[in-house]
């Protein structure tokens, strides 16, 4: 490896590192708990983690099926499709969120229609879940896909031969085949709904006990309103522990694919 290559690989490292290790260094420790069970950030908290939950559920109901198609097809199909499922990935969140609106909102695609039947999404806890399962499905949906299309179909192909069903080829044969790769998926989604900010900001609004996600609170704390700074700091420290948690568990599967496939 030439000399020259460590010189910016150290200041990467350091761009990424540092302002981490800047913002542990400034945390009042000691604080922590009186903090985390404060009314404002249990009510964050509380709410983060309901909708980040049940967003998930909705990636696994909706992105696995979806991965599956994906999977099966093939030509332009396949790319089209693909495309379409990694686009909330590459869109600015703020997009994503003005999309949601421009479907669901008022004078939207959808969003007419559903107010005559009494269903109002936007800016409430709805619109939370809706926005975190727009941004944190296709991390879901690409982990799964790549796991469906190593898999050899085999396994499959003998249990239909034996009679099995294909819902029973799925669940019994497929689903737990690629276990590893749906377990990473969900983390993944987990995550990224946890820390979803910028369409939830256009689309569910910043109403506390509604719509107040952790990283609304920490947005909130830095503009003076109701949350204090040693709260933002400390609500930080939880995305930064879960994001690590996840990290941590990706790779201990991955080390266990790997010492598997090498025995």
């Amino acid at each position: 490896m030439p000399a020259g290559l460590f010189v910016p690989a150290a200041v990467g490292g350091g761009l990424l590192l540092l302002p981490l290790l800047a913002l542990l260094s400034r945390i009042e420790w000691a604080a922590i708990p009186a903090l985390l069970v404060a009314p404002a950030t249990a009510n964050a908290l509380g709410i983060s983690l309901i909708t980040a939950l049940t967003s998930t559920l909705l990636c696994l109901i909706l992105g696995v099926p979806l991965a599956a198609v994906i999977a099966r097809a093939r030509g332009w199909a396949a790319t089209l499709l693909r495309a379409l499922v990694t686009l909330p990935l590459v869109l600015p969140p703020l997009v994503g969120g003005l999309a949601l609106l421009s479907l669901l909102g008022r004078g939207g695609l959808l969003g007419d229609a559903l107010a005559e039947l009494g269903i109002r999404i936007p800016f409430t806890t709805v619109a939370v879940i809706v926005a975190q399962t727009f941004v944190a499905l296709p991390f879901l949906v690409i982990s799964v896909e790549g796991s469906l299309r190593s898999l050899d179909p085999v396994y499959g192909e003998a249990a239909a031969t034996l009679g099995a069903s294909p819902t029973s080829v799925l669940f019994r044969i497929t689903l737990p085949l690629i276990a590893p790769g749906l377990l990473a998926g969900t983390i993944l989604s987990f995550t990224r709904a946890l820390g979803e900010f910028g369409a939830t900001a256009l689309f569910a609004g910043n109403a506390e006990g509604t719509t107040r996600t952790v990283p609304m609170a920490i947005y909130t704390a830095f503009n003076g309103a109701g949350v204090s700074q040693d709260t933002a700091l400390a609500l930080s420290l939880i995305l930064i522990t879960v994001a690590v948690t996840a990290l941590a568990v990706l790779r201990g599967r991955t080390g266990g694919e790997r010492t598997a496939a090498s025995a």
